[in-house]
């Protein structure tokens, strides 16, 4: 059984108006067209839908019961339209994004707060996650993107870089570090460390083994939170190295920062999104405005 949607609007369209004229008029086609559509739709059901006289039409006992079961098809398939209609217009949608624990807390909640403005009607779900655990989430298809520092890459994966920025030191007010205008690594290391555990401090060890020509990373503390690093810098505990984006929340534990050198460390972070699954146009939206307010923001300047 092959029914079409033009002979559902057609019976429909009848059935409302009971006149041939006016049915035709609503469809904008003509009488005969529509009685081809009405004849057409009875050979595929096998049955009478329409009784058909000089002065009214009328349903069939048939077309009666057929009629509310065509209407709520219609009504459903116009009601799908238009909330594809809504995710193109970026009226609708959800937006699902797991990003790393500090980004989470300093960036993703300034740029969603931001993009609600623009798109109030687009729902964005943060998944603050492990680092480890961004790729995994993007892979499974558990989120729409993932953003992150660099990772082994899955073979699925998509990466588009966002940001490339040099680490920072961050310290105390009163801290002997607070006199300069940018701290070197070996400046920096002459003070208790709390670093990140795992990828991060591995990394950071290996890119700093040559250029302090062989000197080593040896972390006081390593957390697995830089929330808990802060913290335990704010206590006098030590000083720890972040990314400038932290900007926001290293001024909310009430410490400072400056630029670290001799070397210049950068870390490049991306979004994640997998190969074979485009972005929904909602999810494409914002991608193109976390993209656009990160270019924005100067966070060299700590």
């Amino acid at each position: 059984m092959n029914v079409t949607l033009r002979q559902l609007r057609a019976f429909c369209a009848l059935a409302h108006t009971s006149s041939f004229t006016e049915a035709a008029t609503s469809l904008h086609v003509t009488q005969s067209a529509l009685s081809g559509l009405i004849k057409e739709l009875e050979q595929i059901l096998g049955v009478q839908v329409v009784h058909r006289s000089t002065r009214k039409v009328q349903l069939s006992e048939a077309g009666r019961e057929f009629y509310p079961l065509a209407v709520k098809i219609l009504q459903d398939l116009d009601g799908a339209l238009d909330a594809m209609a809504d995710l193109k217009a970026l009226k609708r949608g959800v937006v699902r994004i797991a990003a790393p624990q500090l980004m989470s807390c300093t960036v993703l909640p300034e740029v969603m707060a931001a993009f609600k403005r623009e798109c109030p009607d687009i729902q964005v779900r943060l998944f603050d996650s492990m680092v480890e655990s961004v790729l995994l989430r993007v892979s499974s298809g558990e989120v729409d993107l993932g953003v992150g520092p660099e990772r082994e890459s899955l073979p699925e994966i998509e990466a588009r870089t966002l940001f490339e920025l040099p680490f920072v030191v961050v310290f105390p007010p009163d801290h002997a570090l607070a006199a300069k205008k940018t701290v070197r690594w070996s400046e920096a290391l002459a003070h208790p460390l709390i670093a990140l555990q795992g990828e991060f401090t591995q990394r950071l060890r290996g890119d700093l083994f040559e250029a302090l020509r062989g000197g080593a990373l040896t972390p006081s503390n390593e957390v697995g939170f830089m929330t808990t690093a802060f913290s335990m810098v704010s206590a006098g505990l030590g000083v720890t190295t972040c990314l400038p984006y932290a900007g926001t929340l290293i001024k909310r534990f009430q410490l400072e920062s400056r630029p670290l050198v001799a070397p210049e460390i950068q870390r490049k972070f991306f979004i994640f999104t997998r190969k074979d699954r485009p972005l929904s146009p909602a999810a494409q939206r914002f991608a193109e405005f976390l993209t656009d307010y990160v270019a924005a923001n100067d966070w060299r300047v700590v």
